[in-house]
């Protein structure tokens, strides 16, 4: 059984960073992308960052880029994400979610129905 477990969100001031982590289990996803999303109240759930271990490519939502960054703890088998949040601002507010895929891929897809694997989300909360 895949699990996506998450932890690392809180509260914190604009401005300010958190780290979140996504460990995987049941599986490795050294051939597949992994992801974050995340869905804020009221809104739909939009993506966030993704990265392919196979083609080390990265991708970022154009509202996070230069200030998150998602990368991979390369000493476990590839099955931890990380994402870096700096520079946090009230509208980051949202559950994040994690998120893998199935199969050998080598994109980082940007749509939350490319992935087949899902955490149960952490609540970040930025204060202004």
């Amino acid at each position: 059984q895949v699990q996506l477990v998450e932890s690392g969100g809180g509260l914190v001031q604009a401005g300010g960073s958190l780290r979140l982590s996504c460990a995987a289990s049941g599986r490795t996803f050294s051939s597949a992308p992994m992801a974050w999303f995340r869905q804020a109240p009221g809104k739909e759930r939009e993506f966030v960052a993704a990265i392919n271990w196979i083609s080390s490519n990265t991708q970022y939502a154009t509202s996070v880029k230069g200030r998150f960054t998602i990368s991979r703890d390369n000493a476990n088998a590839k099955n931890t994400v990380y994402l870096q949040m700096d520079s946090l601002q009230p509208e980051d507010t949202a559950v994040y979610y994690c998120a893998g895929r199935s199969g050998v891929y080598y994109g980082t897809p940007r749509i939350d129905k490319e992935y087949d694997y899902w955490g149960q989300g952490t609540q970040v909360t930025v204060s202004s």
